[in-house]
């Protein structure tokens, strides 16, 4: 028999349970198993933390299956990983733990969902169908071998200075991904979090300022367990104020020169939407090629009402085949989804105008 945790903190134990179910898929698939920016929330309380649900089965030590509910700067967000040993049954495990975490953001007054999903096959496609959601957008891993040939540009660099340049970045990145759910909306606690992490390194933090003003930047991430180590184009971005002016093109290559030059390193990756034919052309431009695809599905999410919903209360499976809390939940009302809201909540984006080669 299958049960279902469902808590909206995970306690000491539960973090290392699913720490260690992480582990295990992200050694097996060769990538990282829930999204980091959405994880980091969930273990360390951040802003978007809202839920973990950890699937148990009967004579198992440990979590046959998780999926974290993130609530974030506009939507909702999903991540989902089943153990790589019970995923001969991930065609029942993957919809039930999704159709319980539907239920938590229904009760939490519904809203536009999106389930993030790295390298999706048809399974995929069939478990985010029988919940209700369609195929959204994809994301593309892009990668390029180093040096770059381009020139260094001539543009002005400093690395970020932890204890002054928070405020003025945080205004910058919030300018520039106003749109995303994810990446916009940042507070102090959220980049404190960030520049708290093993892997931040200020001198790979690049800021470009002009006429007295953070103009743009770009923030890069070294990944060192990755064989060889890999670079990464973490998040770039232009003060919306400054776009026009070709600093886009120029913050990538300039992070491309300091990757390899202080870095020594030889390869390096980024994300793009895929439906981003701009962006796209111009990393191409610059060397990149596609390494893989990730998925967003998408949907929306009626709102239900239960004033005796309790996290933290192990489901059941019920004879219908969803699990059930204290009570059904009956709907009432639907969400109305934001005009212009992006579809999406991955974190790996670059602000401002991807290609800005003007």
């Amino acid at each position: 028999m299958r049960t279902l945790e469902v808590k909206r903190q995970l306690d000491s134990d539960d973090l290392e349970a699913v720490r260690k179910l992480l582990e295990v898929a992200e050694r097996a698939d060769g990538h990282q198993a829930v999204d980091e920016h959405r994880w980091l929330d969930m273990a360390q309380g951040g802003r978007k933390s809202f839920a973990g649900l950890v699937a148990w089965e009967s004579g198992h030590h440990h979590p046959v299956g998780y999926t974290q509910v993130s609530r974030g700067h506009r939507s909702w967000a999903l991540d989902m990983v089943i153990d790589p040993h019970h995923r001969l049954h991930a065609a029942s495990i993957g919809p039930e733990m999704l159709r319980a975490a539907i239920e938590v953001i229904a009760v939490e007054g519904g809203g536009h969902v999106h389930l993030w999903v790295f390298q999706p096959t048809p399974i995929h496609d069939e478990m985010a169908a029988a919940i209700g959601l369609r195929q959204g957008r994809d994301l593309l891993q892009m990668r390029r071998s180093l040096p770059i040939e381009a020139d260094a540009p001539d543009l002005a660099l400093r690395p970020f200075r932890p204890g002054e340049d928070e405020q003025r970045w945080l205004e910058v990145n919030n300018r520039a991904f106003e749109w995303h759910p994810e990446q916009g909306g940042w507070d102090s606690a959220t980049l404190g979090e960030r520049l708290r992490e093993p892997w931040f390194d200020p001198e790979g933090f690049l800021l470009h300022e002009r006429d007295g003003r953070l103009a743009g930047f770009c923030w890069m991430k070294v990944h060192p367990d990755h064989h060889p180590p890999l670079g990464e184009l973490y998040v770039v971005a232009v003060d919306p104020d400054f776009q026009g002016l070709g600093l886009g093109r120029a913050l990538v290559v300039a992070g491309l020169h300091w990757l390899k030059s202080q870095r020594g390193l030889d390869a390096t990756m980024l994300y793009v939407d895929a439906a981003h034919q701009r962006a796209v052309g111009l990393y191409q431009s610059l060397g990149f090629s596609v390494d893989h695809l990730d998925r967003a599905y998408v949907g929306d999410v009626a709102a239900r009402s239960d004033a005796g919903h309790a996290y933290g209360r192990p489901h059941g499976k019920g004879e219908d085949g969803r699990y059930q809390g204290e009570e059904d939940l009956s709907a009432h009302g639907a969400h109305e989804r934001t005009a212009g809201e992006a579809p999406d909540g991955h974190p790996h984006q670059h602000g401002g105008e991807h290609g800005d080669g003007q």
